[in-house]
């Protein structure tokens, strides 16, 4: 049984606690957050012990998932490593490349797994239309075609923390880009606008982009997301190539159907947000954890994979300020 440590109990961390509880071979061990009533609340409901420290918490573990703020990711990476303890971080590792460098360099070495939550790789569907188009069928990979549009505004709070769209919601959509093309991009062009609360541009940030990404063998990706989509949470992935096309589509609590004298063809609404619609994948990437940890395996979604994907909103970023394709040697040298 391996013992985790949480770190963070705020929305998806009650999410990853309930994901523990859950797990086979798992067991939710102890949990920390700074606002200490947060921490008591979830070591209630899941019958754990609430630590007054976050080293406190390391200490009683085999492994440690943080689901803390952002800019605290990266020191408590570097002190479950110290630890000695595998790691599961939500993403970004930083919002900072240049912290996510130095943190890279303070872990060198360490030699247990280091997983990123970029929770889309388990995604059953994404994960069959990947392996479909490694298997061939549908030839070449030419273009891959990400859509992600959250159902709603997150808040203002929120917004002014996040690090801007690319860093907060797209670097899911780079990491997935990258996941699908099997190649790295070399170069990206990004457009944006404040098309939902135009008020973001105070923020320095907009609602509603497009990023195009080309690899060095010329193999194109399109992202496209909005921060509301009235219809729901729309996520959708397009891999094309010269012998076809496979799609992973929309995800519904069921598939009924209605038929009647007044109402045709009105199916169910998409289900609600992202805990909600990558529930599976959240437990996946958790099962995948758990077995990298049982065998001191190299996790699917990996340091390097965070970094990678931070390099790309960086990337996405410039170009966006200089109306320009920014080759990523730029930002990476």
């Amino acid at each position: 049984m391996i013992k985790i440590a949480l770190l963070g109990c705020g929305r998806i961390g009650k999410m990853h606690a309930a994901t523990i509880a859950r797990a086979a071979g798992a067991e939710l061990a102890v949990v920390y957050d700074p606002v200490g009533v947060a921490a008591e609340e979830v070591a209630r409901q899941f019958g754990c012990a609430a630590a007054a420290t976050a080293e406190e918490a390391i200490a009683a573990s085999d492994a440690v998932l943080i689901a803390t703020s952002t800019p605290t990711h990266a020191d408590l990476i570097e002190a479950a490593a110290k630890a000695g303890k595998a790691i599961f971080c939500e993403k970004p590792i930083d919002l900072s490349l240049a912290r996510v460098a130095a943190c890279r360099k303070a872990i060198a070495g360490f030699d247990k797994p280091v997983q990123i939550g970029f929770n889309r790789r388990f995604d059953p569907g994404h994960r069959a239309a990947r392996d479909a188009a490694r298997a061939g069928e549908i030839g070449e990979l030419q273009q891959v075609v990400i859509t992600s549009r959250d159902p709603g505004l997150a808040s203002r709070d929120y917004l002014k923390a996040s690090g801007g769209i690319f860093k907060d919601m797209t670097i899911h959509d780079f990491d997935l880009a990258r996941f699908m093309l099997g190649e790295e991009p070399v170069e990206v062009f990004a457009t944006g606008s404040t098309l939902i609360d135009p008020t973001l541009a105070e923020l320095n940030d907009v609602d509603s982009i497009m990023v195009i990404m080309r690899t060095a063998t010329g193999k194109l990706c399109h992202i496209n997301n909005s921060r509301a989509a009235v219809y729901g949470y729309d996520q959708r992935v397009e891999l094309f190539g010269s012998k076809g096309m496979v799609i992973s589509g929309n995800r519904k609590a069921h598939e009924l159907e209605r038929f009647t004298a007044t109402t045709t063809n009105v199916g169910e609404p998409y289900l609600n947000f992202f805990i909600e619609r990558y529930e599976e994948a959240f437990a996946l990437g958790l099962k995948s954890f758990l077995k990298c940890v049982a065998e001191n395996a190299t996790p699917d979604a990996t340091f390097e994979d965070g970094e990678r994907s931070l390099a790309l909103a960086e990337a996405a970023n410039l170009s966006l300020a200089e109306g320009r394709f920014v080759k990523m040697a730029e930002v990476t040298a």
